[in-house]
């Protein structure tokens, strides 16, 4: 049997949230850690998706809100790709229903003190009104939400690289964990930002169904395109990550060592990796049958043993807001974080999921988004591992 996360409501009285919180219970020692206490510096180390978890940022669904895809086509793209303008027809964009907000909050926080529970530093992105507009010679918008820090920031060795999301919402979402990243670069990290994208209209053509696609003038892309295996990355390009972008991560890590991107194309053409490939330890790799075939598989990963997911038991509750489509297919559900090789969180309601990684030594504890689909994000996204337990190696050789 599993062994079970705590996923009722924390009644912990946390910190307020108008500040970044950090939870501060001490942590094992992590690399160039361990002589210092929770209130030292150290740097970014995080190489893969799999090595132990030591140190982790929790999203949060405060102050969320969803921009208008009539008058902005990049919220359009990455909100609602999938749909025609007469089917988008009666979407308006406004505040997150307090609901979503309120149970969504309770599950990060019993979240975050769970994996606070079993020895992992625990960051938390401050509170922001998302609903304040930001703006652009070329566009003006609201944002969106600092549930998903998953997205933005991708972490390769000891270097943090801000990607350039082609989502106009959330330009400046990475300012939540600017302190933290400040804080890893003050104790040895790179801190890198790829180039502001102009995200201007002409960045997004429309497809042959009048819907916007992602253009190739100029990078853009999101950290959740990537996933980390040492020195091999793969990099999904689709609606939230071009072509271009590829190019430009790959000319930065050039500069930065050994590493090979692995270009992922004819998979999923909407917006993230996470819920169609994800790795659970050397040699072994969960797949979205309805995504990836046999020969889709990319070259590294086929002598991998794989676990080919089972379906998605959908945990739909209500939209983000009255009106609007849910923002994930029920495929979230396989939006997994791992804390090592050997023990996963998964979604407490995929029981087949979990009786397919327990049946390959994988240990599970189970633990509950009640609006995973409602806000887009599943386990791996409203989390981004700032400092795992392990070295770089390479998994491919």
């Amino acid at each position: 049997m599993p062994r079970t996360l705590t996923t009722s409501p924390t009644t912990t009285a946390h910190p307020g949230h108008d500040a970044a919180t950090v939870y501060t219970r001490p942590i094992g020692a992590t690399p160039n850690q361990a002589n210092q206490s929770n209130e030292g510096v150290w740097p970014a180390h995080s190489h893969d998706e799999f090595s132990p978890l030591a140190e982790v940022v929790v999203g949060t669904a405060r102050g969320a809100y969803l921009p208008d895809p009539h008058r902005d086509r990049s919220a359009w793209l990455n909100l609602y790709g999938d749909l025609t303008a007469d089917q988008l027809a009666g979407v308006r964009g406004g505040p997150v229903d307090r609901r979503v907000i309120e149970e969504s909050e309770d599950d990060l926080d019993a979240l975050a003190d769970a994996l606070t529970g079993l020895g992992v530093r625990v960051h938390r992105p401050a509170t922001v009104d998302h609903s304040r507009p930001h703006a652009t010679p070329h566009w003006s918008t609201p944002g969106l939400y600092g549930y998903c820090p998953r997205d933005l920031a991708l972490i390769v060795g000891s270097t943090i690289i801000e990607t350039p999301s082609p989502m106009r919402a959330r330009y400046h979402e990475l300012d939540t964990l600017k302190d933290l990243f400040a804080r890893h670069a003050s104790g040895g990290s790179a801190w890198v930002a790829a180039p502001k994208p102009r995200l201007a209209d002409d960045l997004y053509p429309d497809d042959a169904f009048g819907r916007p696609t992602l253009g190739e003038g100029e990078p853009a892309f999101e950290a959740a395109n990537v996933l980390r295996c040492g020195r091999d990355l793969f990099y999904l390009v689709s609606a939230s990550g071009n072509e271009a972008g590829l190019r430009w991560l790959r000319t930065l890590l050039d500069r930065f060592g050994d590493y090979t991107v692995h270009p992922v194309r004819d998979v999923y053409r909407y917006t993230h990796i996470d819920s169609t490939i994800a790795l659970i330890r050397p040699g072994l790799v969960v797949l979205n049958p309805e995504r990836v075939t046999d020969d889709g598989i990319p070259a590294p990963l086929r002598s991998w043993d794989r676990i080919w997911c089972p379906p998605m038991r959908d945990t739909a509750t209500i939209p983000a807001r009255a009106g609007t489509p849910l923002l994930s297919s029920p495929w979230i559900g396989m939006n997994l974080l791992m804390l090592s090789p050997e023990l996963a969180v998964v979604d407490a309601a995929q029981t087949d999921l979990i009786t397919a990684l327990e049946r390959h030594g994988v240990d599970v504890l189970p633990h509950t988004l009640r609006h995973a689909r409602a806000l887009g994000g599943g386990l791996h996204c409203v989390t981004l591992d700032t400092v795992r337990q392990g070295p770089r190696e390479s998994y491919f050789d």
